[in-house]
Protein backbone atom coordinates (compact mmCIF):
# COMPACT_ATOMS: atom_id res chain seq x y z
CA UNK A 1 0.00 0.00 0.00
CA UNK A 2 1.28 3.58 -1.18
CA UNK A 3 2.30 6.30 1.87
CA UNK A 4 0.53 8.57 2.83
CA UNK A 5 1.82 11.96 3.55
CA UNK A 6 0.05 14.63 5.74
CA UNK A 7 0.54 17.63 7.63
CA UNK A 8 0.32 16.71 11.56
CA UNK A 9 0.70 17.41 14.91
CA UNK A 10 1.66 15.34 17.16
CA UNK A 11 -0.52 14.60 20.38
CA UNK A 12 0.66 11.86 22.64
CA UNK A 13 3.29 8.84 22.73
CA UNK A 14 3.45 6.39 24.57
CA UNK A 15 6.67 3.45 25.00
CA UNK A 16 5.59 0.50 23.38
CA UNK A 17 7.48 -2.48 23.51
CA UNK A 18 11.25 -2.39 23.67
CA UNK A 19 11.84 0.52 20.91
CA UNK A 20 8.43 1.22 19.66
CA UNK A 21 6.13 4.53 20.58
CA UNK A 22 2.12 4.58 20.01
CA UNK A 23 1.30 7.91 19.11
CA UNK A 24 -1.34 9.85 18.24
CA UNK A 25 -1.49 12.38 15.80
CA UNK A 26 -3.87 15.37 14.42
CA UNK A 27 -3.00 15.18 10.81
CA UNK A 28 -4.31 17.67 8.39
CA UNK A 29 -5.47 14.54 5.64
CA UNK A 30 -7.36 12.48 7.78
CA UNK A 31 -7.95 14.01 11.18
CA UNK A 32 -6.99 11.94 14.06
CA UNK A 33 -4.38 8.94 13.52
CA UNK A 34 -3.07 6.49 15.97
CA UNK A 35 -0.10 4.19 14.98
CA UNK A 36 3.15 2.85 15.42
CA UNK A 37 6.20 4.18 15.07
CA UNK A 38 8.81 0.96 15.11
CA UNK A 39 12.38 1.51 16.99
CA UNK A 40 11.38 5.01 16.96
CA UNK A 41 13.70 5.13 20.35
CA UNK A 42 16.58 4.22 18.18
CA UNK A 43 16.00 5.77 14.82
CA UNK A 44 17.49 9.29 14.92
CA UNK A 45 17.25 8.96 10.97
CA UNK A 46 13.65 8.56 10.45
CA UNK A 47 11.82 10.18 13.73
CA UNK A 48 14.55 12.00 15.62
CA UNK A 49 13.25 14.82 17.72
CA UNK A 50 9.77 14.85 15.71
CA UNK A 51 7.78 12.21 18.09
CA UNK A 52 7.70 15.65 20.66
CA UNK A 53 3.98 16.57 21.73
CA UNK A 54 2.85 19.35 19.94
CA UNK A 55 5.29 18.96 17.23
CA UNK A 56 3.97 20.21 13.86
CA UNK A 57 5.43 17.54 11.32
CA UNK A 58 5.01 16.28 7.71
CA UNK A 59 4.04 12.97 8.04
CA UNK A 60 4.27 9.48 6.30
CA UNK A 61 2.62 6.35 6.97
CA UNK A 62 0.20 3.57 6.02
CA UNK A 63 -2.75 1.50 7.08
CA UNK A 64 -2.52 -2.09 6.52
CA UNK A 65 -5.24 -4.11 6.12
CA UNK A 66 -6.93 -5.18 9.33
CA UNK A 67 -5.07 -3.59 11.37
CA UNK A 68 -6.37 -0.36 13.63
CA UNK A 69 -2.84 1.01 14.22
CA UNK A 70 -1.29 2.98 11.09
CA UNK A 71 2.60 2.16 10.44
CA UNK A 72 4.55 5.30 10.48
CA UNK A 73 6.98 5.79 8.31
CA UNK A 74 8.90 8.92 8.85
CA UNK A 75 8.51 12.42 9.50
CA UNK A 76 9.83 15.80 9.05
CA UNK A 77 9.62 18.77 11.64
CA UNK A 78 7.86 21.83 10.54
CA UNK A 79 8.19 23.48 14.29
CA UNK A 80 8.89 22.37 17.19
CA UNK A 81 7.64 24.21 20.39
CA UNK A 82 11.38 23.07 21.48
CA UNK A 83 12.38 26.21 19.50
CA UNK A 84 10.91 28.40 21.71
CA UNK A 85 12.02 28.81 25.88
CA UNK A 86 9.50 26.26 27.51
CA UNK A 87 8.41 27.52 31.15
CA UNK A 88 6.22 25.26 33.22
CA UNK A 89 3.16 27.23 32.71
CA UNK A 90 3.75 26.88 29.14
CA UNK A 91 4.63 23.28 29.21
CA UNK A 92 0.90 23.06 30.49
CA UNK A 93 -0.80 25.01 27.98
CA UNK A 94 0.74 23.02 25.50
CA UNK A 95 -0.11 20.03 26.93
CA UNK A 96 -3.52 21.24 27.68
CA UNK A 97 -4.21 21.71 23.48
CA UNK A 98 -2.93 18.35 22.81
CA UNK A 99 -5.72 16.64 26.09
CA UNK A 100 -7.96 19.11 24.13
CA UNK A 101 -7.88 17.95 20.74
CA UNK A 102 -7.08 14.55 21.97
CA UNK A 103 -10.30 14.27 23.29
CA UNK A 104 -12.66 16.18 21.45
CA UNK A 105 -11.77 15.05 18.07
CA UNK A 106 -13.08 11.63 16.33
CA UNK A 107 -10.77 9.39 14.62
CA UNK A 108 -9.99 9.22 11.10
CA UNK A 109 -12.36 12.69 10.63
CA UNK A 110 -10.64 15.59 9.06
CA UNK A 111 -10.93 18.87 10.57
CA UNK A 112 -9.30 21.89 8.79
CA UNK A 113 -10.52 24.45 10.62
CA UNK A 114 -9.61 23.01 14.00
CA UNK A 115 -6.18 21.80 12.27
CA UNK A 116 -5.47 26.06 11.14
CA UNK A 117 -7.04 26.87 14.73
CA UNK A 118 -4.29 24.34 16.64
CA UNK A 119 -1.90 26.06 14.47
CA UNK A 120 -2.81 29.71 15.33
CA UNK A 121 -3.03 29.18 18.90
CA UNK A 122 0.43 26.88 19.36
CA UNK A 123 1.83 30.35 17.36
CA UNK A 124 0.47 32.23 19.99
CA UNK A 125 1.35 30.27 22.70
CA UNK A 126 5.21 31.44 21.67
CA UNK A 127 5.39 34.23 24.05
CA UNK A 128 4.96 34.80 27.98
CA UNK A 129 1.14 34.84 28.15
CA UNK A 130 -0.61 31.46 28.47
CA UNK A 131 -4.34 32.89 28.99
CA UNK A 132 -5.20 34.52 26.00
CA UNK A 133 -4.44 31.73 23.82
CA UNK A 134 -5.69 28.85 25.93
CA UNK A 135 -8.71 31.32 26.66
CA UNK A 136 -9.21 31.63 22.77
CA UNK A 137 -8.49 27.99 21.91
CA UNK A 138 -11.05 26.42 24.95
CA UNK A 139 -13.68 29.03 22.73
CA UNK A 140 -13.15 27.98 19.50
CA UNK A 141 -12.88 24.30 19.77
CA UNK A 142 -16.44 24.73 22.17
CA UNK A 143 -18.20 26.47 18.91
CA UNK A 144 -16.23 24.12 16.75
CA UNK A 145 -17.38 21.17 18.19
CA UNK A 146 -21.22 22.78 18.49
CA UNK A 147 -21.39 23.12 22.11
CA UNK A 148 -21.30 26.79 22.34
CA UNK A 149 -24.46 28.47 22.94
CA UNK A 150 -26.13 31.55 22.87
CA UNK A 151 -24.49 34.46 24.84
CA UNK A 152 -26.57 36.76 24.72
CA UNK A 153 -29.70 35.55 25.83
CA UNK A 154 -31.17 33.33 29.18
CA UNK A 155 -31.50 29.49 27.91
CA UNK A 156 -35.00 29.40 29.64
CA UNK A 157 -36.92 32.22 29.29
CA UNK A 158 -35.13 34.11 26.40
CA UNK A 159 -34.89 36.81 27.91
CA UNK A 160 -31.94 39.05 26.21
CA UNK A 161 -28.64 39.86 28.24
CA UNK A 162 -27.10 42.54 27.17
CA UNK A 163 -26.44 44.91 29.69
CA UNK A 164 -27.67 42.66 32.40
CA UNK A 165 -26.13 39.68 35.03
CA UNK A 166 -25.47 36.94 33.35
CA UNK A 167 -24.67 33.27 35.26
CA UNK A 168 -23.89 29.45 34.30
CA UNK A 169 -24.35 26.71 35.87
CA UNK A 170 -22.44 22.84 35.81
CA UNK A 171 -25.63 21.31 34.30
CA UNK A 172 -27.10 23.58 32.17
CA UNK A 173 -26.51 24.49 28.47
CA UNK A 174 -25.84 27.88 28.57
CA UNK A 175 -26.31 31.36 30.25
CA UNK A 176 -29.45 32.37 33.18
CA UNK A 177 -30.71 35.33 33.89
CA UNK A 178 -30.87 36.53 37.58
CA UNK A 179 -34.58 35.42 37.69
CA UNK A 180 -33.70 32.17 36.11
CA UNK A 181 -30.15 31.55 37.70
CA UNK A 182 -30.27 28.02 39.90
CA UNK A 183 -28.73 26.97 43.25
CA UNK A 184 -24.40 27.31 42.94
CA UNK A 185 -24.49 29.29 39.79
CA UNK A 186 -21.26 31.46 39.28
CA UNK A 187 -21.41 34.74 37.34
CA UNK A 188 -19.95 35.36 33.74
CA UNK A 189 -18.82 39.16 33.35
CA UNK A 190 -20.61 41.62 30.54
CA UNK A 191 -16.35 42.29 29.98
CA UNK A 192 -16.07 38.68 29.92
CA UNK A 193 -18.55 38.24 27.12
CA UNK A 194 -17.80 40.94 25.17
CA UNK A 195 -14.52 39.83 24.75
CA UNK A 196 -15.69 36.35 23.45
CA UNK A 197 -17.82 38.33 21.22
CA UNK A 198 -14.54 39.62 19.78
CA UNK A 199 -12.68 36.06 20.03
CA UNK A 200 -14.92 34.98 17.68
CA UNK A 201 -14.61 37.90 15.22
CA UNK A 202 -10.88 38.40 15.14
CA UNK A 203 -7.73 35.67 15.03
CA UNK A 204 -5.50 35.03 17.76
CA UNK A 205 -2.76 37.32 17.50
CA UNK A 206 -5.26 39.88 17.62
CA UNK A 207 -5.16 39.51 21.85
CA UNK A 208 -1.77 38.64 21.68
CA UNK A 209 -0.61 42.36 22.15
CA UNK A 210 -2.44 43.14 25.45
CA UNK A 211 -1.12 40.01 27.41
CA UNK A 212 -3.76 38.68 29.60
CA UNK A 213 -3.39 37.83 33.28
CA UNK A 214 -5.17 34.45 34.77
CA UNK A 215 -7.81 36.57 36.73
CA UNK A 216 -8.80 38.56 33.26
CA UNK A 217 -11.68 36.05 31.65
CA UNK A 218 -11.03 33.30 34.14
CA UNK A 219 -15.11 33.30 34.53
CA UNK A 220 -15.05 33.05 30.53
CA UNK A 221 -12.94 29.88 30.84
CA UNK A 222 -15.00 28.60 33.62
CA UNK A 223 -17.97 28.21 31.57
CA UNK A 224 -16.07 27.12 28.75
CA UNK A 225 -14.22 24.15 30.67
CA UNK A 226 -17.79 22.93 32.53
CA UNK A 227 -19.77 22.67 28.80
CA UNK A 228 -16.42 20.64 27.40
CA UNK A 229 -16.45 18.33 30.42
CA UNK A 230 -19.91 17.95 30.47
CA UNK A 231 -19.92 17.26 27.02
CA UNK A 232 -16.81 14.80 27.67
CA UNK A 233 -18.30 13.41 30.32
CA UNK A 234 -14.69 13.84 32.09
CA UNK A 235 -12.34 15.73 33.84
CA UNK A 236 -9.79 17.25 31.70
CA UNK A 237 -6.27 16.67 33.51
CA UNK A 238 -4.74 19.62 32.22
CA UNK A 239 -7.55 21.71 33.29
CA UNK A 240 -6.40 20.85 36.94
CA UNK A 241 -3.18 21.46 35.96
CA UNK A 242 -3.90 24.99 34.96
CA UNK A 243 -6.31 26.33 37.96
CA UNK A 244 -2.66 25.50 40.45
CA UNK A 245 -0.69 28.13 37.75
CA UNK A 246 0.19 31.36 39.52
CA UNK A 247 -0.27 33.98 37.31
Amino acid sequence: MALKESEAIVLRTYPLREADLLVTLFTRLEGKVRGVARSAMKSRRRFGGALEPLTYVRVYYEDRERQELARLDSCEVLESPLAFEVSYARAVALGHLAELLDELLPDREANDDAFRLALAVLAGLRGADIWMPITYFELWMTRLMGYLPELSECIVCGRMLNGSRAFFHALSDGLLCTDDKRLASSEISAESRTLAGQMLRAPVESFAVTPGRKAQAADLRKFLLQALQRHLEKKLVTAAMLEKISG
